[in-house]
Protein backbone atom coordinates (compact mmCIF):
# COMPACT_ATOMS: atom_id res chain seq x y z
CA UNK A 1 0.00 0.00 0.00
CA UNK A 2 1.05 3.18 -1.05
CA UNK A 3 -0.04 6.18 1.27
CA UNK A 4 0.70 10.21 0.24
CA UNK A 5 2.17 11.87 3.71
CA UNK A 6 3.19 14.93 1.85
CA UNK A 7 -0.56 16.21 2.00
CA UNK A 8 0.15 16.36 6.35
CA UNK A 9 1.46 19.30 7.56
CA UNK A 10 3.85 18.44 10.35
CA UNK A 11 5.11 20.61 12.86
CA UNK A 12 6.92 20.44 16.70
CA UNK A 13 6.06 22.13 19.63
CA UNK A 14 6.86 21.83 23.18
CA UNK A 15 4.29 21.91 25.96
CA UNK A 16 4.30 22.72 29.35
CA UNK A 17 2.38 19.84 31.03
CA UNK A 18 2.66 19.33 35.01
CA UNK A 19 5.84 21.60 35.44
CA UNK A 20 7.60 19.66 32.67
CA UNK A 21 8.10 20.46 28.77
CA UNK A 22 6.64 17.51 26.72
CA UNK A 23 8.16 17.70 22.74
CA UNK A 24 4.57 17.86 20.89
CA UNK A 25 4.67 16.74 16.98
CA UNK A 26 1.28 17.76 15.45
CA UNK A 27 -0.22 16.11 12.31
CA UNK A 28 -2.32 17.91 10.12
CA UNK A 29 -4.84 17.04 7.28
CA UNK A 30 -6.32 19.45 4.55
CA UNK A 31 -9.78 17.56 4.58
CA UNK A 32 -9.60 16.72 8.58
CA UNK A 33 -12.51 19.02 8.89
CA UNK A 34 -14.44 17.93 12.25
CA UNK A 35 -13.11 14.25 12.75
CA UNK A 36 -11.64 12.82 15.99
CA UNK A 37 -8.30 13.58 16.38
CA UNK A 38 -5.50 10.28 16.47
CA UNK A 39 -3.45 10.42 20.09
CA UNK A 40 -0.26 7.83 19.72
CA UNK A 41 1.47 6.95 22.53
CA UNK A 42 4.76 5.17 22.46
CA UNK A 43 6.19 1.77 23.84
CA UNK A 44 8.59 1.99 27.10
CA UNK A 45 11.70 2.88 25.23
CA UNK A 46 9.96 5.09 22.76
CA UNK A 47 9.69 8.75 20.89
CA UNK A 48 8.64 10.11 18.26
CA UNK A 49 10.95 9.32 15.71
CA UNK A 50 10.67 5.40 16.74
CA UNK A 51 7.35 5.38 15.24
CA UNK A 52 8.98 5.36 12.22
CA UNK A 53 6.67 6.74 10.25
CA UNK A 54 3.53 5.28 11.19
CA UNK A 55 1.23 7.94 12.37
CA UNK A 56 1.80 9.68 9.11
CA UNK A 57 0.73 7.38 7.22
CA UNK A 58 -2.29 6.18 9.45
CA UNK A 59 -3.21 9.92 9.45
CA UNK A 60 -2.82 10.75 5.77
CA UNK A 61 -4.82 6.99 5.05
CA UNK A 62 -7.44 8.79 7.25
CA UNK A 63 -7.47 11.78 6.03
CA UNK A 64 -7.28 12.94 10.16
CA UNK A 65 -5.18 15.34 12.46
CA UNK A 66 -3.00 13.35 14.74
CA UNK A 67 -0.28 14.48 17.49
CA UNK A 68 2.33 12.11 18.53
CA UNK A 69 4.18 12.84 22.24
CA UNK A 70 7.21 12.05 24.12
CA UNK A 71 6.66 11.25 27.72
CA UNK A 72 8.44 12.70 30.02
CA UNK A 73 12.21 11.70 30.27
CA UNK A 74 11.82 10.07 26.65
CA UNK A 75 12.88 12.00 23.32
CA UNK A 76 13.79 15.53 23.72
CA UNK A 77 10.89 16.13 26.01
CA UNK A 78 12.34 16.76 29.67
CA UNK A 79 13.77 14.30 32.16
CA UNK A 80 11.83 11.59 34.09
CA UNK A 81 10.93 12.08 37.59
CA UNK A 82 12.75 9.21 39.71
CA UNK A 83 12.63 6.56 41.37
CA UNK A 84 9.64 5.33 39.47
CA UNK A 85 6.57 3.79 40.81
CA UNK A 86 5.12 1.24 40.22
CA UNK A 87 2.21 2.90 39.30
CA UNK A 88 3.61 5.17 36.75
CA UNK A 89 1.06 3.58 34.01
CA UNK A 90 -1.54 4.70 35.53
CA UNK A 91 0.06 7.83 36.64
CA UNK A 92 0.44 8.34 32.56
CA UNK A 93 -2.83 7.77 32.31
CA UNK A 94 -4.93 10.01 35.00
CA UNK A 95 -2.48 12.65 35.17
CA UNK A 96 -0.28 13.46 32.07
CA UNK A 97 -2.02 12.49 29.54
CA UNK A 98 -5.48 14.40 30.70
CA UNK A 99 -3.16 17.22 31.47
CA UNK A 100 -1.72 17.32 28.08
CA UNK A 101 -4.82 16.80 26.54
CA UNK A 102 -6.63 19.96 28.09
CA UNK A 103 -3.32 21.96 27.44
CA UNK A 104 -4.04 21.26 23.21
CA UNK A 105 -8.25 21.26 23.72
CA UNK A 106 -8.11 17.66 22.89
CA UNK A 107 -11.70 16.09 23.42
CA UNK A 108 -12.53 12.61 22.74
CA UNK A 109 -9.36 11.46 21.19
CA UNK A 110 -9.42 8.13 18.91
CA UNK A 111 -6.17 6.86 21.08
CA UNK A 112 -3.18 4.73 19.49
CA UNK A 113 -1.14 3.41 21.96
CA UNK A 114 1.79 0.76 21.74
CA UNK A 115 3.21 -1.59 24.34
CA UNK A 116 3.47 0.48 27.38
CA UNK A 117 1.61 3.21 25.50
CA UNK A 118 -1.38 1.08 24.83
CA UNK A 119 -1.38 0.36 28.47
CA UNK A 120 -1.67 3.59 29.28
CA UNK A 121 -4.40 4.26 26.14
CA UNK A 122 -6.71 1.15 28.36
CA UNK A 123 -6.85 2.98 31.54
CA UNK A 124 -7.00 6.61 29.92
CA UNK A 125 -10.09 5.39 28.29
CA UNK A 126 -12.09 3.68 31.10
CA UNK A 127 -11.73 7.47 32.99
CA UNK A 128 -12.02 9.54 30.48
CA UNK A 129 -14.57 9.59 26.88
CA UNK A 130 -12.55 8.63 23.98
CA UNK A 131 -14.15 7.83 20.93
CA UNK A 132 -12.39 4.42 19.87
CA UNK A 133 -9.18 2.67 21.50
CA UNK A 134 -6.43 0.67 19.37
CA UNK A 135 -3.66 -0.77 21.85
CA UNK A 136 -1.06 -2.65 20.62
CA UNK A 137 1.04 -5.02 22.22
CA UNK A 138 -0.40 -3.76 25.62
CA UNK A 139 -0.15 -5.51 28.99
CA UNK A 140 -3.05 -5.06 31.79
CA UNK A 141 -0.89 -7.70 34.13
CA UNK A 142 2.89 -9.40 34.42
CA UNK A 143 3.41 -12.45 32.53
CA UNK A 144 6.83 -14.55 32.96
CA UNK A 145 7.00 -14.12 29.78
CA UNK A 146 7.09 -10.43 29.85
CA UNK A 147 9.75 -10.44 32.48
CA UNK A 148 12.29 -13.13 30.28
CA UNK A 149 11.61 -11.12 27.77
CA UNK A 150 13.26 -8.02 29.76
CA UNK A 151 15.39 -10.07 31.94
CA UNK A 152 17.26 -10.87 28.26
CA UNK A 153 17.57 -7.68 26.68
CA UNK A 154 18.84 -6.36 30.24
CA UNK A 155 21.83 -9.10 30.10
CA UNK A 156 22.14 -8.45 26.57
CA UNK A 157 26.17 -9.40 25.47
CA UNK A 158 25.41 -6.54 23.19
CA UNK A 159 23.60 -3.73 25.40
CA UNK A 160 26.35 -1.46 24.83
CA UNK A 161 25.43 -1.27 21.75
CA UNK A 162 21.56 -1.28 21.73
CA UNK A 163 22.18 1.56 24.55
CA UNK A 164 24.48 3.71 22.28
CA UNK A 165 21.76 3.40 19.49
CA UNK A 166 18.77 4.49 21.70
CA UNK A 167 20.98 7.12 22.95
CA UNK A 168 20.55 8.67 19.24
CA UNK A 169 17.03 9.62 20.30
CA UNK A 170 17.25 9.97 24.16
CA UNK A 171 20.22 11.43 24.16
CA UNK A 172 21.51 11.50 28.22
CA UNK A 173 18.51 10.28 29.59
CA UNK A 174 19.07 6.59 27.94
CA UNK A 175 19.84 5.08 30.99
CA UNK A 176 17.40 6.36 33.42
CA UNK A 177 14.90 5.31 30.96
CA UNK A 178 16.30 2.05 30.49
CA UNK A 179 16.76 1.53 34.24
CA UNK A 180 13.46 2.52 34.86
CA UNK A 181 11.48 0.27 32.35
CA UNK A 182 14.18 -2.82 33.17
CA UNK A 183 14.02 -2.30 36.70
CA UNK A 184 10.66 -1.61 37.24
CA UNK A 185 9.34 -4.36 35.81
CA UNK A 186 11.56 -6.42 37.04
CA UNK A 187 10.83 -5.55 40.64
CA UNK A 188 9.50 -7.41 43.12
CA UNK A 189 7.03 -5.08 44.02
CA UNK A 190 5.72 -4.82 40.18
CA UNK A 191 5.00 -8.72 40.24
CA UNK A 192 1.22 -8.15 41.46
CA UNK A 193 0.79 -5.27 38.88
CA UNK A 194 -2.71 -5.62 37.23
CA UNK A 195 -4.62 -2.58 35.84
CA UNK A 196 -7.71 -4.72 34.85
CA UNK A 197 -10.56 -2.96 37.07
CA UNK A 198 -9.59 0.60 35.38
CA UNK A 199 -10.82 -1.11 32.22
CA UNK A 200 -14.37 -1.92 33.02
CA UNK A 201 -14.83 2.23 32.67
CA UNK A 202 -14.44 1.52 28.92
CA UNK A 203 -17.56 2.65 27.10
CA UNK A 204 -16.31 2.89 23.22
CA UNK A 205 -14.69 0.82 20.57
CA UNK A 206 -11.63 -1.14 21.14
CA UNK A 207 -9.40 -2.66 18.81
CA UNK A 208 -6.91 -4.95 20.48
CA UNK A 209 -3.50 -5.81 18.69
CA UNK A 210 -1.02 -8.06 19.40
CA UNK A 211 1.77 -10.51 17.16
CA UNK A 212 1.23 -14.09 17.35
CA UNK A 213 5.16 -14.13 18.30
CA UNK A 214 5.07 -11.47 20.61
CA UNK A 215 8.25 -12.33 22.96
CA UNK A 216 6.95 -10.33 25.78
CA UNK A 217 3.36 -11.74 26.04
CA UNK A 218 0.64 -14.29 25.19
CA UNK A 219 -2.21 -14.50 23.92
CA UNK A 220 -3.67 -14.40 27.65
CA UNK A 221 -3.18 -10.73 27.35
CA UNK A 222 -5.78 -10.06 24.75
CA UNK A 223 -8.41 -12.11 26.27
CA UNK A 224 -8.13 -10.50 30.04
CA UNK A 225 -7.88 -7.35 27.81
CA UNK A 226 -11.47 -8.15 26.09
CA UNK A 227 -12.79 -9.78 29.38
CA UNK A 228 -11.95 -6.46 31.27
CA UNK A 229 -13.97 -4.40 29.30
CA UNK A 230 -17.68 -5.70 29.27
CA UNK A 231 -18.78 -2.10 28.59
CA UNK A 232 -17.00 -1.73 25.75
CA UNK A 233 -19.40 -1.10 22.63
CA UNK A 234 -16.99 -3.09 20.45
CA UNK A 235 -14.42 -5.27 21.54
CA UNK A 236 -12.31 -6.54 18.56
CA UNK A 237 -8.99 -8.60 18.54
CA UNK A 238 -6.44 -8.49 15.43
CA UNK A 239 -3.32 -11.23 16.06
CA UNK A 240 -1.05 -10.86 12.86
CA UNK A 241 0.84 -13.93 11.99
CA UNK A 242 4.39 -13.90 11.94
CA UNK A 243 4.71 -10.95 13.82
CA UNK A 244 6.66 -10.19 17.52
CA UNK A 245 6.22 -6.72 19.75
CA UNK A 246 5.96 -4.20 17.03
CA UNK A 247 2.97 -5.03 14.40
CA UNK A 248 2.46 -1.63 13.07
CA UNK A 249 5.91 -1.98 11.56
CA UNK A 250 6.69 -6.06 11.76
CA UNK A 251 3.15 -6.31 9.71
CA UNK A 252 2.43 -2.89 8.59
CA UNK A 253 0.30 -3.32 5.87
CA UNK A 254 -2.04 -5.79 7.20
CA UNK A 255 -2.23 -3.66 10.78
CA UNK A 256 -3.20 -0.20 8.33
CA UNK A 257 -5.83 -2.20 6.57
CA UNK A 258 -7.28 -3.75 10.15
CA UNK A 259 -6.68 -0.03 11.57
CA UNK A 260 -8.66 1.68 9.01
CA UNK A 261 -11.38 -0.87 8.51
CA UNK A 262 -11.98 -0.16 12.58
CA UNK A 263 -12.13 3.23 12.36
CA UNK A 264 -13.97 3.61 9.34
CA UNK A 265 -17.01 1.19 11.07
CA UNK A 266 -17.00 3.54 13.44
Amino acid sequence: MVIDTSVLEAKISFEEVLGKKLRVQTLKHPLAGEKPILVFLHEGLGCIELWKGFPLKLAAALQMNAIVYERQGYGQSQHLDLPRPTDYLEKEALDWLPALLAKLKIEKPILVGHSDGGSIALVYAGAYPCTAVISEAAHIFVEEVTLEGIEAVKNHPQLDLIKQKLSKYHEEKTTDIFSAWADTWLSPGFRDWNISSYLQGISCPVLIIQGKDDEYATELQVTKILEAMPNATVGRKFMPEKCAHIPHLQAEEAVIDEMLDFIKGL
